[in-house]
């Protein structure tokens, strides 16, 4: 009897091709189109760098993707700092009452819908601005690090979950303390866990736009919440231009990250 296969099903290819057009052909349009030299979206007017050069000397688009950067930099460190310290939680110590609950509540982020989590960030920040009379760029930052713990603690965790607990039994027996083991043996092992939980905690922070549009107060737009209001009022190539940088930057990244995470032979 033959092994069964979903290759060898009926339609399979077909159906498999259908679903990778449906997904890559706007982005392969976006990507073309962002080399257009007319200013209509839907007419090919010819090869021009023009829209890159439009973007690059736009200086609002210079401060949001600063203020992109400098967010989701802060964010990813933050969060993977917390994620660390939850994952050896969860798995370094011995088992506890709770634990399960412990881990739904670092994944929380991801099982409630993000527009419910802006709009409880929105009312909660109201209050502490009110009390406070700070408006600064740490309520998106702090918001940022929030919903993006889950996307650094998940590698973090299946990379210690990973690790043979051996040399780290051996190093107690050597009479090395639970700081020296930890800095010596543990943390080189997880390292590239905590690597590709930063990258993935700094892409999603900076792709983020439902709670950036409900978090930042007036002149903090990052990039994608500027780019959202652009769309708003007029389209013009330049958008595509810089959609293409942001998908390249991501593409790197999660490359990386995939690099990084996959076990080696």
């Amino acid at each position: 009897m033959a092994e069964f296969s979903v290759k060898r099903q009926r339609g399979f290819t077909t159906i498999a091709l259908a679903c990778f057009l449906m997904l890559y052909a706007p982005i392969a349009t976006l990507v073309i189109y962002s080399f257009n030299a007319g200013s209509n979206l839907a007419l090919w007017e010819g090869f021009s760098l023009r829209w890159y050069v439009a973007a690059w000397e736009n200086e609002q688009v210079q401060d949001a993707a600063i203020r992109s950067i400098v967010v989701a930099l802060s964010a990813s460190a933050l969060a993977t700092t917390l994620a660390t310290m939850a994952a050896l939680g969860t798995t370094r110590v011995p088992a506890y009452r709770g634990r399960t609950a412990v881990y739904a509540l670092v994944n929380q982020p991801l099982m409630v819908p993000e527009i419910v989590t802006g709009v409880a960030l929105l009312v909660m920040f109201a209050i502490v601005k009110e009390a406070t009379g700070y408006h600064g760029l740490f309520y998106l930052i702090a918001a940022h690090t929030a919903f993006c713990i889950p996307f650094a603690y998940l590698p973090i965790r299946a990379r210690l979950e990973g690790m043979d607990k051996t040399l780290e039994i051996a190093a107690a027996d050597l009479y090395a303390t639970p700081w020296q083991a930890f800095r010596r043996v543990t943390l080189p092992l997880m390292f590239p866990g905590i690597v590709a939980g930063a990258m993935l905690a700094f892409v999603i922070s900076l792709d983020d736009v439902v709670i950036t549009e409900f978090v930042k107060s007036a002149g903090q737009d990052t990039l994608p919440t500027y780019m959202l209001g652009q769309l708003r009022r007029v389209i013009t190539p330049e958008i595509n231009a810089i959609s293409t940088v942001l998908l390249g930057l991501s593409v790197v990244i999660l490359s990386i990250f995939f690099l990084v995470t996959r076990k080696r032979g």
